[in-house]
């Protein structure tokens, strides 16, 4: 039993000759379509619309778009260094707008813009290698956060989950079955774009775990029934007060979560955002209200109808009981020690 391939960010996101190559998430798992961008443009336009999805995987995406602006540079001829990094810096802010809520594409860019050489020529080979470098740590934050995560497991739990909390779900399962603890799953089909359902649900199915899928209103009726024992979400974005923002339906679920006194724990994997002190410095990505008015293209209301698609929402740091680190379990309201010791 491990982790199903088509989910790790190597085999959805890859480079191939002088492309990038996208398998589109929005059709998984019934299709396997490749979307490929030649350069970093077609990148943020993919990011954009959602082909790929979940924060860590998007700030690599939005990583391979540099890789692309760079050898698009290096074809121009002789540049000066600053003018190269004029132009990959002007491609680093076309990909950092491509999704505002979470901060990771923003602090990935800016690491590979400080630890490229710009004098250095190619620069394409030095961005390459520092995101396969960022690829393997990513997994292994995912895997230690899935294995501090199954310590909150016991036997028999049942386990709601929302949107994809990534790969460290998956190890979590993965490690609870080979300590012998019989747990199944819950997950809400997550509109408008099923991530629950064709991401999560399918994923956590292919590892032998149990899962149930319901509609996004019936958490609260899950719960009031005595069948779910603990909430699981990710985060796009930890402020250092504990305030957690994800996919929006979360502060729902937490709010319905607290008052059936169910745990609620969120996998933060690499800590909280050390520039967000607060939740009044997250910004809110409000995306095309067409989203929500029609589904696969074709419209489920009347003509004059408005739609309204804030992508997240925010929840406070007393409606979580304890955010999970690759360095330990922390409560939401000391999240901020995670970078001041190893929680360990």
């Amino acid at each position: 039993m491990g982790e199903p391939m088509l989910l790790k960010i190597g085999q959805t996101v890859f480079p191939r000759d002088d492309s990038l190559v996208i398998i589109d998430r929005r059709l998984f798992p019934h299709q396997v379509e490749e979307i490929v961008c030649l350069d970093y443009e077609s990148v943020a336009q993919a990011i954009e619309v959602m082909a790929v999805q979940g924060a860590g995987d998007i700030a690599v995406t939005a990583g391979y778009g540099l890789w692309l602006a760079a050898r698009e540079i290096e074809n121009r001829g002789e540049l000066t260094p600053d003018q190269v990094y004029a132009h990959m810096d002007k491609a680093r802010q076309r990909l950092v707008t491509t999704r505002p809520t979470g901060f990771h594409i923003a602090i990935l860019l800016k690491n590979i813009m400080a630890k490229t050489n710009w004098n250095q020529y190619p620069w394409s080979n030095q961005i390459l290698s520092q995101i396969d470098t960022i690829i393997e740590k990513q997994d292994t934050r995912s895997r230690l956060t899935g294995e501090w995560a199954e310590t909150l497991l016991r036997d028999g739990d049942v386990v709601l989950t929302h949107c994809f909390p990534g790969a460290g779900l998956l190890y979590m399962f993965i490690k609870a079955r080979q300590n012998g603890k019989q747990v199944t799953a819950i997950c809400t089909e997550t509109r408008p774009y099923l991530q629950g359902a064709r991401l999560t649900a399918w994923a956590v199915s292919e590892l032998g775990i149990p899962v149930t899928l319901i509609t996004d209103n019936m958490a609260a009726y899950c719960m009031s029934q005595g069948m779910v024992n603990k909430l699981i979400t990710a985060a796009d974005r930890i402020a250092m007060d504990g305030t957690v923002a994800n996919k929006v339906g979360t502060l729902q679920l937490a709010i319905a979560a607290g008052y059936h006194s169910i745990p609620f724990y969120v996998l933060g994997y690499g800590g909280p955002d050390r520039n967000t002190k607060s939740a009044a410095e997250i910004p809110i990505e409000l995306r095309d209200p067409e989203e929500v008015v029609s589904f696969n293209g074709v419209s489920i209301t009347g003509a004059k109808v408005q739609g309204f698609y804030p992508a997240f929402d925010l929840t406070p740091a007393n409606l979580v009981t304890a955010i999970v680190t690759d360095r330990g379990i922390l409560s939401s309201s000391d999240v901020g020690s995670y970078w001041s010791n190893s929680a360990r």
